[in-house]
């Protein structure tokens, strides 16, 4: 029997949970069962009630906030546990259309991939402001770069994995899940591919990050971080080349005054 987990981390979405379950298919082409898992981010609100009430399957909950990437990570852990031969994230604010997890599913179910990515096709995105949609595609060209993707929202949460690609997932960040992920399937070598997507007008603000510089700074420690985990020789080849060429240049400067000046 062909077992479907779909997760949903959770920060205090006791108001927006309930639509974004009701959204979610409870019927596949291609799998027989399909269950419903909620992680529970330490909410200070009646998150879980809600989750219960709606008839969610499973919950893993935190006393405490550990943050999304955490939850991200447990929430694979646990669908493994119970089972799942594949498994969808998605978010709890009914962001993604939740029936387009068939086309999420579909590259994997073919054989062809591993990993799908949701791209949402931020440049048609009618409620992303312009600041967001430059960051977003310039985030998302310098992840293809680091991690030899051609995935063109690397930023998406709409995302499906095999039960095999799901073992190989390591999360170590603290902060999101997103890059590090796909930063790590490419650099291991894992069929990653995309499908378009549909995307909903935002419910509520972002709570990842309270402002655009605390999120570019803590995405690009987050992108230099894996990609040294992976290219450790290259990387500090690199900063090595640059501190010695700046030896040099000192050194040369020296000799050129030593020898050709009184």
């Amino acid at each position: 029997m062909t077992k479907l987990i779909i997760q949903i981390p959770c920060l205090n979405e006791a108001a927006t949970l309930p639509a974004t379950l009701a959204d979610l298919p409870r019927e596949i082409p291609g799998i027989d069962r399909v269950e419903i898992l909620v992680i529970d981010d330490g909410s200070s609100d009646n998150t879980v009630e809600v989750a219960r009430t709606h008839g969610v399957h499973h919950i893993v909950r935190f006393r405490r906030r550990k943050g999304l990437a955490a939850a991200f990570a447990a929430g694979l852990d646990a669908a493994l546990k119970l089972d799942a031969d594949y498994i969808v994230n998605t978010d709890a604010d009914n962001q993604y259309a939740g029936a387009d997890i068939a086309r999420l599913l579909g590259p994997l179910l073919s054989g062809d991939a591993e990993i799908v990515i949701g791209d949402r096709n931020i440049r048609d995105v009618q409620h992303m402001s312009w600041p967001k949609k430059l960051l977003q595609r310039l985030g998302s060209w310098t992840v293809r770069r680091v991690s030899g993707t051609e995935v063109p929202d690397t930023t998406s949460g709409f995302r499906a994995y095999t039960r095999e690609a799901a073992m190989r997932m390591t999360i170590v960040s603290d902060f999101s899940y997103t890059l590090e992920s796909i930063i790590q399937a490419g650099k291991r070598r894992m069929a990653i591919s995309h499908v378009e997507v549909r995307s909903n007008p935002s419910a509520r603000p972002s709570r990842l990050f309270d402002s655009v510089y605390g999120y570019i700074k803590r995405s690009a420690a987050t992108i230099v971080r894996i990609y040294t985990m992976y290219e450790p020789l290259k990387v500090f080849t690199y900063i090595g080349s640059i501190v010695f060429l700046a030896g040099f240049a000192i050194s040369v400067r020296f000799l050129y005054f030593y020898f050709f000046t009184p």
